[in-house]
């Protein structure tokens, strides 16, 4: 049987004139729709003014970002597991297209230390043109976010979730070093970490010396430059002198020997071998090489949905501590759609996966950049820097490059983060952490990223439903914030959401109370903001159960949003028994006191 509803204004229950209060009209449809959300950072700088001096300030923080970003840019590459010059490209790419289409004045893009872990394995399993066809998926994805305006739900994740990824990414880079700063013997490594770190341990006899020296150099002056000098790149001077100071000591003492760029990683053109990085511009192609199968596209789906979903986070977040250090607002919608147009044309010009570098935004920032022409130089002084500088990348050591990474994924870690949430956050909190954690680390980042978001819903939920609350009041022998009820009357009071993840647990504490009790049960839902169409029906679940054990119930209002559903339960039709509503608590009262009375 189904309630009737019968609804009772303040004066019908003794409370003199009134009625229900006149809802507000509806406002009135916009008739101009927003924007597509693109280039809206590259519009506001314009809108707001520039000149020369804005000009000359990106050129120079751009070269700045240039340079830092040029040996990062090919040590990610390297750890990925593809040659270096695609992280160029990459840098080239998608720097400039997503700095002219996003929604973030100073982001700056390019490969970051995050992919790292998800992108490694598709080069084992699909090599390099798989790797770049599940970028450019990922980028559709990326549209479709920014065109849907889910920009703003990448902040709903929780802090626990990020920290436990980034945590995981950096023990998993930190690891894959290890191969290059000790000069260890593997062949290629295994796809799985366990097993990636099995294959280091069994070549530990292979270590060479001089590998360890050549990193532990740089990782000295990537540390002691900063304090040093302060207005140019710390990985600019550190791989100069180490590479310089090899090559000099590789022609005094010949026993001396390091592998490079140069002897790592060799391309072919137009039949002659060149070593290190072509100097030449990338040739636009299709990614996926003799053909693209449906096959190839459902093996690589949840890696390019991985891909999507990291960069979403790992650029929205790097955009919002952007606008902490500026003062200003991004625009993540945009932001979204600019890099996924970046991801998906980066890859038919030979670029791997992209996403905004925090380290890179921020110097960016502090060498004063002023729009995104800033991030467009940069990536033009990456360009400059293949066609001119190429021959001389070549005497890079792959050890020095090692040791960049080294204390990138140090930073990344933020290992104090981590160990104040497991000291002080609530358990919950460090078990989503530590799941992230391990997941990435011993399983995948698909597994890991698919596992957060679900993790990051069931903590939101369980979260909503602790600050949905009950109280039960029984006569006027519980004076409760001086509620005074008649006899034979009950109070029931739900105070928070009440949505799926609540409902059930609020309406099920209904079934505790003695029926002997009370003849009239009042619902207040009046600190109820708003109801779902699930806990509409843990609420009608709930009146069929009072009227089986033959109770008149009354609801307080005012009722919560969205009033449309109520409307459209047609409240006011007749039904087998009867359910009063009342505009609020008072007026409930008065009239469960005369219907005791009656």
């Amino acid at each position: 049987m189904s309630p009737r509803f019968e609804r009772i204004d303040p004066a019908a229950a003794g409370q003199g004139q009134g009625g229900e209060a006149p809802r507000p009209p509806a406002s009135p449809p916009s008739p101009a729709r927003r924007l597509i959300p693109v280039a809206t950072a590259l519009r506001r700088s314009f809108a707001r003014g520039y000149g020369l001096a804005e000009l000359q300030a990106d050129l120079l923080a751009g070269t700045v970002v240039g340079v830092v970003a040029l040996p990062l840019s090919m040590a990610l590459a390297i750890a990925v597991g593809a040659p270096p010059q695609h992280g160029l490209y990459t840098a080239i790419v998608a720097g400039a297209l997503v700095a002219l289409l996003g929604g973030c004045k100073f982001q700056v893009t390019g490969p970051t230390a995050a992919f790292v872990v998800i992108l490694a394995p598709i080069v084992t399993k699909h090599g390099l043109s798989g790797l770049m066809t599940a970028g450019l998926m990922a980028g559709v994805m990326l549209v479709i976010m920014g065109l849907a305006r889910l920009g703003q739900l990448i902040q709903y994740i929780p802090h626990p979730v990020t920290t436990g990824f980034t945590a995981g990414i950096a023990t998993v880079i930190a690891t894959l070093q290890v191969k290059d700063i000790l000069g260890l013997s593997t062949g290629a490594l295994p796809e799985h970490f366990t097993d990636k770190v099995a294959a280091l341990w069994a070549a530990r006899g292979t270590a060479s010396l001089f590998e360890l020296g050549v990193a532990a150099s740089t990782l000295a002056l990537l540390l002691l430059v900063p304090r040093i000098v302060k207005k140019v790149p710390a990985p600019l001077i550190a791989i100069s002198v180490v590479s310089l100071a090899g090559m000099v000591i590789a022609e005094v003492y010949p026993v001396f020997s390091v592998a490079t760029i140069g002897s790592r990683f060799r391309t072919t053109i137009d039949g002659v071998e060149v070593a290190g990085i072509p100097s030449i511009l990338p040739v636009p192609s299709l990614p996926w090489g003799d053909g693209l199968s449906y096959e190839l596209v459902r093996d690589l789906l949840p890696s390019a949905f991985a891909i999507a979903m990291l960069g979403a986070i790992e650029s929205l977040l790097s955009a919002v501590i952007a606008d902490g250090m500026t003062g200003t607002k991004h625009d993540p919608d945009a932001e979204l759609v600019g890099l996924g147009v970046g991801n998906i044309v980066a890859p038919l010009f030979g670029g791997i996966a992209a996403t905004g570098a925090l380290a890179r935004t921020a110097t960016n920032i502090r060498a004063g950049a002023r729009s995104p022409i800033a991030s467009v130089t940069h990536a033009l002084v990456i360009l400059l820097s293949i066609l001119f500088l190429a021959p001389l990348v070549a005497y890079v050591p792959m050890a020095s490059l090692a040791a960049l990474l080294l204390l990138v994924a140090w930073n990344m870690s933020e290992l104090h983060h981590v160990v104040r949430i497991v000291r002080l956050a609530p358990k919950s909190d460090v078990f989503v952490l530590l799941s992230c954690y391990g997941l990435t680390v011993i399983l995948d980042m698909v597994v890991a990223v698919s596992a957060g978001v679900v993790l990051a819903a069931i903590l939101f939920m369980r979260r909503m439903a602790e600050l949905t609350g009950s109280r039960t009041v029984l006569d006027s022998s519980e004076d409760s914030d001086a509620i005074q009820l008649p006899k034979r009357v009950a109070l029931y009071e739900v105070n928070g959401p009440l949505f799926f993840g609540a409902a059930q647990k609020a309406m099920d504490a209904l079934h505790s109370i003695r029926g002997d009790s009370y003849e009239v049960m009042v619902l207040h839902l009046g600190k109820v903001p708003v109801i779902d169409s699930t806990g509409f029906v843990a609420l009608e679940n709930a009146l069929d159960g009072l009227a089986r054990r033959h109770k008149t119930v009354i609801l307080a209002g005012p009722l919560p949003r969205p009033r449309e559903i109520f409307d459209r339960a047609r409240l006011h039709e007749e039904k087998p028994y009867r359910v009063y509503v009342a505009e609020d608590l008072d007026a409930a009262i008065r009239l469960a006191g005369e219907l005791v009375r009656a």
